[in-house]
């Protein structure tokens, strides 16, 4: 089956960032050589290396406006695929400007279906809904140019590619 490589490149983030919550420290001198064992492209690598430590760096804010919309929810009892899903697509929409929020949501949508419960895609779904609501952001507009290595050539995401790769 191919895939997306921005979707592939999500889900080597989703990989490093659950890792990381489970083992309580950061790995991210480790990032590089692991995303070099996962795929041989260098686009897919930059992009997963950019949102996983980005994730880890606005990781106490972001975290912070998880708590605020997951009313009657313990936040450590949130799935870890979950919670780190959610961090995923926080960062992306308040430090990704180049991504629309729409298509942030939709693909965290998609790895919660595919990597937790069948209830996760809702859950993702309603509480990334609430910041983006909270933080006034279309959910089809683009608020900067896109940024980075990872996309030198423009978006990564037109070019499917093998889960192998």
């Amino acid at each position: 089956m191919a895939i997306r490589k921005r979707t592939r490149a999500r889900e080597l983030a989703l990989q490093h960032l659950y890792t990381v919550d489970l083992r309580g420290a950061d790995d991210t001198e480790n990032l590089a050589v692991w995303l070099e064992t996962q795929t041989n492209d260098a686009r897919i690598r930059a992009f997963a290396a950019d949102i996983a430590t980005g994730c880890m760096e606005h990781q106490p804010a972001i975290d912070a406006e998880i708590k605020r919309v997951a009313k009657n929810w313990d936040f450590h009892r949130i799935a870890v695929v979950d919670r780190n899903i959610l961090r995923l697509a926080v960062h992306e929409m308040l430090h990704r400007g180049d991504i629309p929020p729409r298509v942030t949501l939709n693909e965290a949508i998609e790895l919660a279906k595919r990597f937790s419960t069948a209830e996760s895609g809702g859950f993702v779904n309603a509480l990334l809904d609430k910041i983006r609501a909270n933080h006034g952001l279309d959910p089809d507009k683009v608020r900067e140019p896109a940024r980075g290595a990872a996309e030198p050539d423009g978006e990564i995401d037109d070019v499917a590619q093998s889960a192998d790769d």
